[in-house]
């Protein structure tokens, strides 16, 4: 039920979470998974693929430098890329079988939403880059790297990238599929996935360790696993969103709602 833009809240309300709610989100994520195998590996091979163009353009660049920004930029850009998954729990969710030309007819309706989303990551970003460049420069690696050097470049930049990272997860772990569920603006969407995250603090630094793996796995196997880890991380954020956020003061999208619910 939706009310009026004068009485609405100005963040959507939440719910408090138990620890080990994403737990139960990885479990619905992999039953989505499951019932749309195929539109579930076609985007994470997508996922895949751009990785391996990054790690290909990087090495030919040769610059390990170029591979952290590049790397950090489709971590930041991945949720607007994870539309298509939100759309695919979402159909999944009415009772519709996942197409994906509904996944583009839905990312195309809320690409202005998406644009204010990917500008603020993009600000973001660049100054993360910026960062990063600094640190370069105030410790710079030689031809040959000590393991002083080596501790001294990867710890300040960890910790440099954390606090970036961070943000971008505050923002967008809700956001974007309240934007794929409600009508409903991208201030509105990442205000209210921030105070998500800060009233469930304990819950979300489990989800945050559980995305953080699922990049590192990745990493493991040449990017090969992100064809099944990365699908069903984007269901099981959906399904996060939906056990956290109480968005009942937004009208549902009248093509979503269709087809039951």
């Amino acid at each position: 039920m939706s009310t009026t833009e004068d009485t609405r809240p100005f963040v959507a309300p939440c719910r408090q979470l138990d620890t080990t709610a994403p737990l139960r989100w990885l479990q619905l994520g992999w039953q989505d998974f499951r019932q749309a195998p195929l539109l579930s590996v076609l985007y994470g091979a997508l996922f895949m693929l751009i990785s391996w163009l990054i790690v290909a353009w990087a090495w030919q660049v040769g610059s390990f430098t170029m591979v952290i920004v590049l790397f950090a930029a489709f971590i930041f850009m991945g949720p607007a890329l994870a539309m298509g998954l939100y759309s695919v729990s979402c159909q999944l969710d009415r009772g519709r079988k996942p197409q994906i030309g509904f996944c583009l007819q839905q990312g195309k309706k809320r690409l202005g939403n998406q644009m204010i989303f990917a500008f603020a990551l993009l600000i973001v970003f660049l100054v993360w880059a910026r960062s990063a460049t600094a640190i370069n420069i105030f410790l710079p690696m030689g031809t040959e790297p000590t393991a002083v050097e080596w501790l001294m470049f990867l710890g300040v930049g960890s910790l440099v990238g954390a606090v970036f990272a961070m943000i971008i997860f505050c923002a967008g772990v809700f956001s974007l599929p309240m934007m794929m569920d409600r009508d409903v603006d991208a201030i509105t969407a990442m205000l209210t996935s921030f105070n998500a995250v800060l009233k469930n603090k304990p819950a979300m630094l489990l989800w945050a360790g559980v995305l953080l793996a699922s990049v590192v796995v990745g990493f493991l196997t040449l990017f090969v696993a992100f064809l099944v880890t990365l699908p069903v991380i984007g269901y099981a954020s959906w399904r996060g969103y939906r056990e956290t956020i109480i968005s009942d003061e937004w009208a549902q999208d009248p093509d979503t709602v269709s087809g039951g619910s």
